[in-house]
This record gives structure tokens, C-alpha cells and sequence, in this order.
């Protein structure tokens, strides 16, 4: 075989093991996120806890982009990425944590998280001009279905506060901004450069927020540490390296789907983990769910 031919097989390789392996992945990290910082969240404060981790993120990322030195964007790339990182690091966490730390339940905040593409199919035919088929239509509707099955059948769904709500639906426009504007306008830059730039831009809102409206509350504990350093890994740098790809691969109404998955495998992880209980009408939901997912992944937009 030729090196051209090795070449291309190893680049076909490599798209099949991102469009089927990222998203399993990312739908794994990004669940456990929400129990993450619930724990955190117990030695110190939202924004604090943001501005830690996107610090944490540039301490790790800077030392290779030195020894990587990868291509620097260009002109209006810039601006791409600044707007990625306001919309997704600045706005969704930071308003993610502000929530949680209202009380809200991980499961509600997942829930409200998982209707994005629900926001997505409605604006994406305009914004990001795709067409979302009724076959589509009909899997995200099943996913959203299962979602509200599964988080009101769990016992811990109580706790609900009006500003915790504000918070997770603030939440979900950002997100939802987010990923329409990185699958309109967004370019390929090496994930390295994405990372720092991007949570430079959340280090940059979160910390002043933070001095001016906390009281900086750190406790240095093992719990903290080494929920910070989860966060940093597998959230800020692993996980949405994995969302951007799949964004830029394939369209944004079947890769936002992936976020239907969210709320049913944030309640396996807390049942696993912290032993709270799935009711049996909740496996009804998880089921239900994971086809309505399956649809929209598995259907190919007819041309």
C-alpha cells in the first residue's frame, strides 16, 4: 500500500472513530460533570469554581502549546473563537454553576440543559441552514420525551428555586448559541489554541465576577482538588475538544441530540455513585430516550 493510500486510510480510520466513538465518550464526561461540581460546589463558590478551572485549564494547555507550537489563527477566526468561548465557557458554566448552587437538583439542571435541540431544530434551518426532517422532528421529541420520564420518576427531583431555573434556561441559550455559531462560522484550529483561547475568555468574566460579587471561597480539601482537576481534564479539555469536532464533522440538530442522553446517564452515575435511586418507570425513560437518540443519529438528511 502506498503512503498516500496508508495516508488516506488512516484519516478515514480516524473520522469513523470520532463520528461513532466521541460521542459515547463526551455523553459520559458531560454527564458526570453535573455530580462534579455538586461536590465542589461544597467548598466554595460558582464563579470562584469557574475561574479555577479555566485557570487550571491554561496552566496545563499553555506548556504544550510551546512544545506543540501549532498553527496561529488567522483574521476573523478570532473573533469565531472569542465568540465560542463567551457563549459556551463564559455563559453555560458559569450559569450551570450559578444554578447548582441555588439548589438545584443535577437532574432538573441536565433537563432543562437536554432541550437544546429542541432550540437547535428550530433555529438551525435558519442559522446554520440545515433542514430538519419530520423523521428527525420525530427522534427529538421521543428524546425529550424519555428525558422528562426519566428525571421525574427520580426522587431527588425536588428543589426546584425560580433563580436556579433562570440560571439553567440562561444555560441553555448560551449553549445553544454556542453550537449554532461554531457550526456556521467555526474553522479548524488546532484543539490546543481552541482550549486557551476560549477559556481564556471565560477566566476573563468569571474571576472579576467573582472578586466582585463572592467571597472567593476556596477549601482546599481532597474533594475540591480533585474535583478541579476532573474538571479541567475531562470537561474543559477532553470533553469539549469532543463537541467542537463532532459539531464541525457533522450537523448541529444530530450532535446536539447527544445531550437527550444527558439527564438519563446523570442519573445512573448519581444512583452508582452517590446510591440515590432510578425508579422503574425511570428505565422506561432511559429507554425511550435511546431511541429517540438513535433516530437522530442513525437518519441522513436526503438531498
Amino acid at each position: 500500500m502506498s503512503a498516500r493510500v496508508e495516508q488516506q486510510s488512516g484519516l478515514i480510520d480516524g473520522a469513523w472513530l470520532l463520528r461513532y466513538g466521541a460521542g459515547p465518550l463526551f455523553i459520559l464526561l458531560w454527564s458526570s460533570g453535573f455530580i462534579v461540581v455538586r461536590l465542589a460546589l461544597r467548598d466554595t463558590d460558582p464563579l470562584t469554581l469557574l475561574a479555577a478551572r479555566y485557570a487550571g485549564v491554561e496552566a496545563v494547555l499553555l506548556p504544550m502549546l510551546v512544545l506543540l507550537r501549532p498553527p496561529r489563527p488567522r483574521g476573523a477566526t478570532w473573533v469565531h473563537l472569542l465568540m465560542v468561548g463567551l457563549l459556551v465557557q463564559a455563559g453555560n458554566f458559569a450559569f450551570i454553576n450559578l444554578a447548582l448552587a441555588q439548589g438545584l437538583s443535577a437532574g432538573i439542571t441536565a433537563l432543562i440543559a437536554s432541550l437544546q435541540p429542541i432550540l437547535v431544530g428550530l433555529l438551525a434551518p435558519s442559522l446554520a441552514g440545515e433542514r430538519v426532517s419530520p423523521r428527525r422532528w420525530l427522534g427529538l421529541a421521543l428524546g425529550l420525551a424519555g428525558t422528562v420520564i426519566v428525571v421525574l420518576a427520580r426522587s431527588a427531583v425536588g428543589g426546584l428555586s425560580l433563580w436556579g431555573l433562570m440560571f439553567a434556561g440562561s444555560a441553555l441559550v448560551s449553549m445553544t448559541g454556542g453550537t449554532l455559531y461554531e457550526r456556521r462560522y467555526g474553522s479548524l484550529v488546532h484543539p490546543v489554541t481552541a482550549n486557551i483561547v476560549q477559556c481564556a475568555v471565560g477566566l476573563a468574566v468569571a474571576l472579576p465576577l467573582a472578586w466582585w460579587l463572592e467571597p472567593m471561597r476556596f477549601v482546599p480539601t481532597a474533594r475540591l482538588l480533585g474535583s478541579l482537576a476532573y474538571l479541567v481534564l475531562a470537561n474543559s479539555i477532553v470533553a469539549l475538544s469532543l463537541l467542537l469536532a463532532m459539531i464541525r464533522l457533522g450537523e448541529a440538530s444530530r450532535v446536539s441530540a447527544l445531550f437527550f442522553l444527558i439527564p438519563p446517564t446523570t442519573a445512573v452515575i448519581a444512583w452508582a455513585t452517590l446510591g440515590e435511586r432510578v425508579p422503574p418507570f425511570g428505565w422506561v425513560g432511559l429507554a425511550v430516550t435511546a431511541v429517540g437518540v438513535g433516530i437522530v443519529t442513525l437518519e441522513r438528511r436526503r438531498r
